[in-house]
């Protein structure tokens, strides 16, 4: 199974959201920045990767806010780990998304975001899981 990690990367009560491009698998789907576990990697390594090659940023603390499998049509079957992130040092920087942006957790479920985090989005805008 490929085990997928995302961050969901917070300041100043806002969440960080990436759109993919229109070359991209899912066009122009928004998701939380993030990735496959390499082998080798453990989850919060392979996030701490991923957000320097997408963002630019160095991750320093976080938790893992929720998991879950997830099938798309067709496909095999991924594990979804999200993780909170508290603490990072750099300003972030798209370096591979169509665009990123600052928005209001309430105000997520108005994105397009990918098929397997769309649950998780409707959770974290209803309850806060943040908090």
């Amino acid at each position: 199974m490929t085990v997928v990690v995302a961050g969901v990367i917070e300041r100043d009560g806002r969440v960080l959201v990436c759109r993919r491009r229109p070359q991209d698998a899912h066009p122009r789907k928004w998701e939380f920045p993030g990735g496959k576990v390499e082998p080798g990697e453990a989850p919060w390594e392979a996030l701490a990767r991923e957000l320097h090659e997408e963002l630019a940023i160095r991750v320093h603390a976080g938790r893992e806010i929720e998991r879950y499998e997830f099938r798309y049509p067709g496909k095999t079957p991924i594990l979804l780990i999200f993780f909170s992130v508290s603490g990072f040092s750099g300003e972030p920087q798209n370096v591979v998304f169509e665009t990123i942006a600052w928005a209001e957790p309430a105000d997520l479920t108005a994105y397009d975001f990918l098929e397997g985090d769309i649950d998780f989005v409707g959770r974290l805008a209803e309850k806060k899981l943040l908090r």
